[in-house]
């Protein structure tokens, strides 16, 4: 169905977020109130959903999000699955919070491990919960000695952007390999906190100017919103791509390409879980734009 609608043939990457279900409430958390709802993906449905994204657009990798991952009780079946009968990459993002023994229960069918903090220490547990900065290297830890590779995401924040260089290098000592950086968008719970947004128009400039010069022993990957030029209106090429990068489904089976789809109601696409199948319903041209290339700085 999508390639019918929109010429796309190749869809890399599969974001899928399990179940809204968490065990924080982050001051800055996208999903919000959402956090509250039953929504959840079944084993069989996830790998019914995988094996379409498979064989259909040759999909290679999947990243398992949600809510929290690790809360979602059959999460190992899905990652074996994922692996061990479909041959795909698999990652996980998570909260990282004591997560260690189905951490080495998935070890071995996991390609990487990417943890959430929003600074240092106190910083980190202000925004997230308290002792989850603690508990995530550990859990990074763990994972480095379990041989699995390691990321963190960053969302920046007024509170957290003056600790982006020393939580990369607080990170590299553990062995982490990339950071990833996220533009804070003003939904879900970031409605609620208005002062977590960054107003200097030089800030990000700066940010971006230091991390050009400080020479991170990881890779640190900049979302398009934290750019020099922005995030673009119209992110497709005006002849329509054949492959992208990722497509993300939540967990009612809602699915989204667009650059700004943080935060919407309307997508264009939908798995009926039931029915095993994609269907198309259009609501808008925005939600047929697509994601462009993050910027990257530093080195693996």
């Amino acid at each position: 169905m999508i390639e019918e609608v929109t010429g796309i043939k190749k869809i890399r990457m599969l974001y899928l977020q399990l179940l809204y279900r968490c065990n924080f409430t982050c001051l800055h958390c996208f999903h919000g109130k959402r956090l509250q709802y039953a929504d959840a993906f079944t084993v069989d449905e996830a790998a019914d959903l995988l094996t379409l994204m498979r064989d259909q657009y040759g999909t290679e990798a999947v990243t398992l999000l949600g809510g929290e991952p690790f809360v979602h009780r059959d999460l190992t079946q899905v990652v074996r699955h994922a692996k061990e009968e479909l041959g795909l990459r698999v990652e996980i993002c998570t909260n990282g919070y004591r997560i260690e023994r189905r951490l080495t229960e998935i070890a071995p069918s996991l390609d990487l491990l990417r943890v959430s903090l929003e600074g240092v220490g106190s910083t980190n547990d202000g925004i997230r919960k308290q002792g989850s900065y603690k508990s995530a290297l550990e859990a990074l830890g763990l994972a480095r000695d379990l041989g699995v590779p390691t990321g963190a995401t960053m969302t920046v924040t007024s509170r957290n952007i003056a600790e982006v260089l020393p939580l990369g290098r607080a990170l590299a000592e553990l062995g982490v390999r990339q950071l990833k950086l996220h533009h804070l968008r003003p939904v879900g719970n970031a409605a609620d906190h208005p002062e977590l947004l960054i107003t200097s128009p030089s800030a990000y400039g700066q940010l971006r100017d230091e991390l050009a010069s400080a020479d991170l022993p990881l890779e640190v990957i900049v979302d398009e919103d934290l750019s020099e030029d922005g995030a673009p209106q119209v992110c497709a090429p005006s002849d329509g791509p054949r492959e992208i990068d990722r497509i993300e489904v939540d967990p009612r089976g809602a699915l989204t390409m667009s650059c700004k789809a943080v935060g919407k109601d309307a997508h264009a696409f939908w798995y009926e879980k039931a029915a095993g199948r994609i269907v198309h319903k259009p609501s808008s041209v925005d939600e047929l734009t697509l994601a462009v290339p993050d910027v990257v700085y530093g080195r693996a």
